[in-house]
């Protein structure tokens, strides 16, 4: 009772837990101590199996601010990992169902360790409703954002999640500390946003900077990857397979012609724990 793993995706990492297997309610006050690298466990986010049903496992993807996400890339290769290896299948693909929709999970295995995971991330969309972004009806495409005195060109991408993509010729990690959490929280955006700063490096190379709504600047993100990855597809700035480049390493990105997504990349396990009686005593 009350355990957890520990796992990363790039550098981005969560705590996965079970539903069944916590006596406490995973509240805001809760994710947040839980999430807390003082206080708490540290981690970018908490991933929540809710149920499991034969039409695949319910994720809940919880930010380290306490509000939720919809969706995300690393959580979903984590969260597959997890599935594999503390037995809940043993199936090599199977279904996850979380808020931006139900992904298929594709494991590669090395003595019976999960080394890498696909996932088909679903189809993206550049619709202002469905991202969504404030104005009228479009495709939002290298549209103008004003942000302290500057103006941005930006791309809006939905992965399941809201993303604004900002092309640049030069990324700088203290700049996107600097305007990302405005960005994020900018009124063109009703349910926050995701922010990236790219860079193409050439038709199959792009690097990144991630700011994550709810969890501030990350070393790499799968979501916003495959946001990259469109937007860039979109602008005509890169082919259909590319390589996202971020702090923490890199992902493969597959645009199909149809705008559905896949990403592959490495997951890795750091360690198992259970919850102190002085940690529970605080939830």
């Amino acid at each position: 009772m009350n355990e957890f793993i520990k796992s990363h995706g790039l550098g981005n990492d969560y705590i996965v837990m079970d539903q069944n297997n916590i006596s406490f309610d995973l509240n805001p006050e809760a994710i947040r101590l839980l999430c807390d690298r003082n206080y708490g466990i540290g981690s970018d986010g908490i991933l929540l199996l809710t149920t499991d049903r034969s039409s695949g496992f319910d994720l809940r993807i919880l930010n380290p601010d306490g509000s939720e996400a919809e969706k995300s890339g690393n959580g979903l290769r984590i969260f597959a990992k997890f599935l594999y290896e503390h037995r809940y299948t043993q199936d090599s693909s199977f279904l996850i169902n979380t808020p931006g929709g139900t992904v298929m999970a594709s494991l590669e295995t090395e003595n019976k360790r999960v080394t890498f995971v696909t996932v088909d991330m679903g189809t993206v969309t550049f619709k202002s409703s469905e991202i969504p972004v404030k104005g009228d009806e479009r495709e939002v495409v290298n549209e103008e954002l004003r942000i302290n005195g500057e103006i941005l060109d930006f791309t809006a991408v939905s992965v399941g999640n809201p993303h604004c993509v900002v092309f640049r010729e030069d990324i700088d990690e203290a700049y996107l500390k600097k305007l990302g959490p405005i960005i994020e929280n900018h009124n063109i955006f009703p349910n926050r946003t995701n922010v990236q700063f790219a860079k193409i490096i050439d038709r199959n190379n792009i690097s990144a900077l991630i700011w994550e709504r709810g969890a501030g600047y990350t070393l790499a993100s799968g979501s916003s990857s495959c946001a990259v990855a469109a937007a860039a597809v979109k602008n005509d700035l890169c082919d259909r397979n590319v390589v996202i480049n971020m702090p923490g390493g890199r992902l493969e990105i597959t645009v199909g012609e149809d705008w559905k997504i896949k990403m592959r990349g490495s997951v890795e396990e750091v360690y198992t724990g259970t919850l102190s009686s002085d940690v529970l005593s605080r939830l």
